[in-house]
């Protein structure tokens, strides 16, 4: 048998150390998710059997077309995560590895994660009407707005329920749709004032819209490079800051009229 050098004796037992490491971390619960593109949802139609938008003491519009709201789906809070689930992630175009804490920013159990994430819904939901209404100059004592979305929390579907509620009573102004009958995805949070904010797994939502048939997709401007980092084929980015700007992109794209784009 032939002698082993104290160089390879000394690499043996330097390496030995590393080895058990990977080996640890291979099958050791890591501190991130998974995510993969989502269930997307028409505002401007029903959701488990009843209207997205509903309307009351005023007349709602009849339209054509969908606004359709994106979300990702991620590995749940509890779930465990390993080195080989987050390597396949970092090489598949459909999903992505995120940092648990940006998924799950509050909470340390499911219980408190969904109870936080339904309080952001109600909370955006309550500024999207805000805005619409505003926007449209009309009164919440004079127009009631109710929204219903199951299954779906946080606020980032804000921008499109406030273009749902202005495309229902008013679409483009001019006796049109908003969506001048277009397939249009989109997300953002918005605030009562009608500022649109930066979400996150823009680049999961967008490969939802394609999948489920958008053709236009409004994108916080602040994300205009997350959103062409992988953007599909055949679906047109549409950067927005306020329900204003979003309003006027949508009008011009169907008059032929100038819009934005990232």
């Amino acid at each position: 048998m032939p002698a082993v050098s104290p160089r390879a004796r000394i690499v043996a037992i330097c390496s030995a150390p590393v080895i058990a490491l990977l080996a640890v971390a291979a099958f050791a619960p890591l501190p991130f998710s998974v995510a993969e593109p989502g269930t997307t949802v028409n505002v401007l139609g029903s959701d488990h059997g009843g209207p997205v938008i509903k309307i009351s003491e005023a007349k709602a519009r009849k339209t054509t077309g969908q606004l359709r709201m994106t979300t990702i789906a991620a590995t749940g809070p509890d779930a465990t995560v390993r080195l080989k689930d987050v390597i396949s992630g970092w090489f598949d175009t459909d999903r992505a590895v995120m940092p648990r804490d940006s998924v799950y920013p509050v909470g340390n159990s499911t219980k408190e994660i969904e109870a936080h994430n339904a309080k952001e819904m109600q909370e955006s939901q309550d500024d999207a009407t805000k805005a619409a209404l505003g926007y449209l100059h009309l009164s919440s004592k004079d127009v009631k707005v109710r929204l219903r979305l199951a299954d779906v929390g946080g606020p980032s579907a804000g921008l499109l329920f406030s273009l749902g509620i202005v495309d229902k009573l008013d679409g483009d102004g001019r006796g049109g749709d908003l969506t001048g009958g277009r397939t249009i995805a989109g997300t953002g949070t918005i605030t009562a004032g009608g500022k649109v904010g930066a979400v996150g797994g823009v680049p999961l939502k967008t490969q939802a819209a394609r999948r489920d048939g958008a053709t236009v997709f409004l994108v916080p401007k602040a994300e205009c490079s997350d959103a062409k980092a992988e953007l599909p084929k055949g679906l047109r980015l549409i950067p927005v800051t306020t329900l204003k700007g979003a309003v006027n992109s949508l009008v011009a794209l169907e008059s032929g009229g100038q819009v934005p784009h990232c």
